[in-house]
């Protein structure tokens, strides 16, 4: 990420001294760095939905879950790139404004949504010992299973739905910027094309 963000202040600049306008972006650049890593360590809680049964059968009900499949470091990379080049050929329609750069920050590639089957069975038993006493002994068992459908002659997982990634932050460094009004029109822009609160957009000027 350090990195990201080296490479993205020096672009286009290699021959220059920094400024201290590019020491101030840097700062700005950090500090949302470290609101991005925060939020990235915030652990998530997410809940399960459980069917209970009352009686000894089994019964298998449809339910979903989210699986993220297992993904490389390119893929991550691949995916910010996509929405850096979407979001600044849109911003480059804005006027007022011109050599845009931006650096979007995902928290997870494509998240897809896999159709599941949850078992569940309940199982009363009663037993008696030599006393005459007697106690009941309940047992209750769940199983989720991916729905396989078979296409041809491979077995795949029923995917239902794809979700986008969560975005960390934004940042977006142009010409132009320094107007209010063109700095409100990115940062609108910014947050309804990414879904994004404005609070994790920084829009910047350029040197």
């Amino acid at each position: 990420m350090l990195q990201k963000l080296k490479d993205f202040l020096s672009k286009g600049k290699k021959d220059e001294k920094p400024s201290i306008r590019s020491y101030m972006i840097l700062i700005g650049l950090v500090g949302l760095l470290i609101l991005m890593v925060n939020q990235f360590m915030t652990p998530t809680k997410q809940d399960d939905t459980l069917i209970t049964l009352n009686d000894e059968n089994q019964v298998t009900s449809p339910s979903t879950r989210t699986y993220s499949d297992a993904t490389s470091q390119s893929d991550y990379s691949e995916l910010e790139k996509s929405y850096e080049k979407q979001l600044q050929t849109i911003l480059e329609n804005i006027k007022g404004i011109s050599e845009v750069q931006v650096m979007v920050n995902l928290d997870s590639t494509n998240i897809k949504i896999y159709e599941k089957n949850l078992i569940s069975g309940n199982q009363v038993t009663d037993e008696e010992d030599q006393s005459g006493g007697s106690r009941q002994i309940e047992e209750t068992t769940e199983e989720t299973q991916v729905v396989v459908i078979r296409q041809g002659d491979k077995e795949t997982p029923l995917q239902v739905q794809t979700k986008k990634p969560h975005v960390r932050g934004v940042i977006v460094i142009a010409k132009g910027v320094e107007n209010a009004s063109v700095k409100k029109a990115i940062l609108e822009a910014v947050s309804k094309v990414l879904d994004v609160p404005t609070h994790r957009v920084s829009v910047m000027p350029k040197n």
